[in-house]
């Protein structure tokens, strides 16, 4: 059986990288799933990928620090598939890089804004679609970064990717007895866009892979395997958790 089966499911940043990836997952794992980011043409691209491989999605465009967006999502998810069970908040921004002091309040503000006070609109709504249904998982992207390993020259990234471990556990505890499991997904470096804005020369990469454990960074598919085993009720006692997925570098000194 799917581990999805029968789910409705909704996905922001779904336009590329994790996000894209875990959209097409949750889709052959059964989910129906709405999918959203900014880009239109993308969103389109991936209900299409999704239909002509047997799933159901539907796409709509937008920003995720916009409430009415967060709410249209589930208006949409509700509408068109009659309830929600899963939300993946996976929308994020590098934010401005360089060193703290020279980083502007405003784009500071801009980060957290996108980052984390996004992925709070995303539950707000979410939440009591969820509880109609009598339960639901909730899933963040967080980051190793602001966790458990510091990095120079990415203090608003950092800030609001911390801030996501405080909102999952603070959601995990409310609204647990109600059904409600939430989590965070950590990773490592993922090859993704985000991760080549980052890291924009091979020798930086190469630095990058092997800050980890396993001397390599992970693939989105591969990420969205873990974010997969989260929405589903394989991970049925798992909640208020920030699950690293990181190939190690959390640990590795080598």
């Amino acid at each position: 059986m799917k581990s999805l089966a029968g789910k409705v499911a909704i996905v922001t940043g779904a336009s590329s990288g994790i996000g894209h990836a875990a959209a097409k997952l949750f889709a052959t794992s059964g989910a129906r799933v709405v999918v959203g980011a900014r880009r239109t043409v993308e969103l389109e691209r991936l209900v299409a990928e999704i239909g002509a491989a047997g799933g159901q999605a539907a796409a709509l465009s937008g920003d995720v620090r916009d409430e009415g967006y967060a709410r249209a999502l589930v208006d949409l998810a509700e509408s068109r598939f009659g309830g929600l069970d899963v939300a993946f908040n996976n929308a994020g921004t590098l934010g401005e890089m360089g060193p703290t002091i020279d980083i502007s309040v405003s784009s500071f503000a801009e980060t957290l804004t996108t980052n984390l006070t996004g992925a709070f609109l995303g539950a707000k709504y979410q939440v009591p679609a969820m509880l109609k249904r009598g339960a639901g998982s909730l899933i963040f992207t967080s980051s190793i970064a602001g966790h458990t390993v510091g990095f120079p020259g990415v203090a608003a990234y950092s800030t609001s990717k911390a801030g996501l471990v405080g909102l999952t556990m603070s959601l995990a505890a409310e609204f647990g007895p109600r059904g409600i499991r939430v989590n965070a997904v950590l990773p490592g470096a993922v090859d993704t866009p985000l991760y080549r804005e980052m890291n924009t020369t091979a020798e930086a990469q190469s630095f990058i892979a092997g800050l980890h454990a396993l001397k390599r960074v992970s693939s989105p598919e591969e990420l969205a395997r873990s974010v997969l085993f989260l929405a589903s009720d394989e991970s049925s006692f798992m909640t208020g958790a920030a699950v690293m997925v990181d190939g190690g570098a959390s640990i590795n000194r080598t």
